[in-house]
């Protein structure tokens, strides 16, 4: 597993070779995540919930909400202990 990667546009995260990423838009300080996706051979590993936990800690850390587009994760943030408190 690699490091998280931020390009502006989109969260990265390699898992043995491929990559899964989560595609935002920035607005003042909320993160609106409009799609979260993993290659068919990462699904079901978990590899989504961990750019997902990824990008959470990195909004927390850069102090901004997220606002979930995406239906995996807004399921994700609502199930999640540690980050559902991020969730505006």
């Amino acid at each position: 597993m690699s490091e998280l990667r931020d390009t502006g546009r989109r969260y990265e995260m390699d898992e043995a070779g491929l990559t899964s990423w989560a595609d935002y838009r920035l607005a003042g300080n909320r993160l609106f995540i409009d799609h979260v996706e993993s290659p068919p051979a990462l699904r079901g590993t978990g590899a989504a919930g961990r750019l997902m936990a990824a990008l959470s800690a990195d909004a927390r850390t850069k102090g901004l909400t997220i606002t979930p587009i995406c239906g995996y994760a807004a399921a994700w943030l609502r199930r999640s202990k540690e980050f559902g408190d991020l969730v505006q």
